[in-house]
């Protein structure tokens, strides 16, 4: 299975785990997520990514978390655990300059409390699997 889309996951422990997500404005709660350039590995498009979408510019990748695919047109997400240099802020709003410059905004959500109903559906089959590969022992989201 061959990655075309890269998704970068930021976890934090503080007070509990959880996993940063942003509100598109017209697209509801989504992952930082977008397509792998020619030329370009998975990982180096997923802190691209990152940068682009959330304005995270000083994070490394830590852990290939391997490949999902989305079942949703031919996508397969290539997902990697990103660590920011420096501390996140609990929210923020980030201007894109792509995706017809939307403004982003950033919040965490408690790996057992998503924001499922808000997600498009292949958002939510892709927390369900990322729960299930990060954090086996939490129970599983309901829908």
């Amino acid at each position: 299975m061959s990655p075309n889309k890269a998704c970068p996951v930021i976890l934090s422990s503080m007070p509990a785990p959880r996993i940063l997500l942003f509100r598109h404005p017209l697209a509801g709660v989504q992952l930082v997520k977008g397509t792998i350039e020619p030329g370009e590995t998975p990982a180096e498009a997923a802190l691209r990514e990152l940068s682009e979408e959330s304005g995270i510019d000083d994070a490394s990748v830590v852990r290939d978390l391997g490949c999902w695919n989305a079942e949703h047109l031919e996508q397969v997400w290539s997902f990697h655990l990103c660590h920011a240099q420096a501390p996140l802020p609990e929210q923020w709003t980030h201007q894109t300059r792509d995706d017809h410059g939307h403004a982003f905004s950033f919040f965490w959500a408690p790996l057992d409390e998503l924001p499922i109903a808000d997600c498009h559906p292949v958002f939510r089959r892709a927390l369900r699997h990322l729960t299930a590969t990060l954090l086996p022992e939490h129970r599983r989201v309901d829908e």
